[in-house]
């Protein structure tokens, strides 16, 4: 397991640097003018003598690769630099937003998952019955769904027709401190539509994972000996059939980042993802690159974490091969 920490650790370091690269490169490239964004509103009455010292000031007009170097041993050192577009320290930027992301994440992927095997396993119980067509088909609905648009539609008949939900932000409107209470209120909309947008995948692995443990010898031999159908479906049938899922875990990362972005960006959640679009946009350097290598880590991460799982859970896998 250490090797495995150690060679995943080892390989993890170019990859960063090359996604720490590109970003500049696509944002070196971009048609957006980080002084004009800077700026604002100031910059449609600014001369031209006045927006070329702002540009030196922010030291835009280096090449990329003198701005990518220079914020690489910056960050080395612990400075992540300052952002642009907010005027605060990086670091701060995101200390202030991960916690409220990493709720919003670790939430919505528990009840993925756990709804997904419960969908799941009630699917692969009886093959090609009412439930299974019915989990199935409904899965297979979501998964083509856009999750911007299960955002709006959830925002529209929860917040807006029903009135049971708030239809966005972290606390309500006229409150001046955060409570649980309220945070807990307005964290069902977003998360439920972010665990709904993930909810197929594992839905669909469970089910076919399940069914064909079902169909395997040591299952039989269980069903045999006169076990229960409950003790043959979550001992036996689920345990073996879970383990695909595993390595699905590590994949949807991505998908996971993916979906925050657009569902913070509907729900107005003050999280990591959103403040992703706002310094995409104005092409705040300092900002993306730290955004974006938080994201690849944390792909990084658990397809490590999935490896590692893989390994304990299934014995007839070595971690030294892996």
């Amino acid at each position: 397991m250490a090797r495995l920490v150690g060679r995943r650790l080892l390989s993890a370091v170019p990859v960063l640097l090359v996604v720490t690269f590109g970003v500049f490169a696509v944002a070196a490239a971009s048609p957006f003018d980080p002084v004009k964004a800077y700026a604002g509103t100031a910059a449609l009455g600014a001369d031209q003598q006045t927006l070329d010292r702002l540009r030196d000031n922010l030291g835009v007009d280096q090449p990329f690769t003198a701005r990518w170097w220079h914020w690489l041993t910056s960050a080395l050192g612990g400075d992540l630099g300052r952002s642009t577009l907010l005027r605060q320290p990086v670091a701060q930027v995101i200390g202030e937003r991960l916690v409220w992301s990493s709720l919003l994440c670790a939430v919505a992927f528990a009840a993925a998952v756990l709804g997904g095997t419960l969908l799941g396993v009630l699917a692969a119980r009886r093959p090609g019955s009412m439930v299974d067509r019915g989990v199935s088909s409904v899965a297979y609905a979501l998964e083509a769904a856009p999750v911007f648009w299960i955002a709006l539609l959830a925002v529209w008949l929860f917040a807006l027709r029903l009135g049971v939900l708030p239809a966005g932000g972290l606390t309500d409107t006229a409150s001046e401190h955060i409570t649980p209470g309220q945070v807990a209120r307005h964290l069902v909309l977003p998360a439920g539509v972010l665990a709904v947008s993930q909810l197929p995948w594992f839905t669909l692995y469970v089910r076919q994972g399940v069914g064909d443990a079902l169909a395997e010898d040591p299952v039989r031999g269980a069903r045999a000996r006169g076990l229960s159908e409950t003790t043959v479906l979550l001992g036996h049938a689920l345990r073996s059939g879970l383990l695909p899922v595993i390595t699905l875990i590590g994949s949807r990362v991505p998908e996971l980042i993916t979906g925050a972005l657009l569902v913070e960006s509907v729900f107005s959640w003050p999280g990591i993802a959103a403040t992703t679009v706002q310094a995409a946009t104005a092409v705040d350097f300092p900002l993306l690159a730290a955004l974006t290598t938080l994201a690849a880590t944390a792909v990084l991460i658990g397809n490590l974490l999935a490896d590692l799982l893989y390994g304990l859970l299934d014995p007839r896998v070595k971690l030294s091969e892996m």
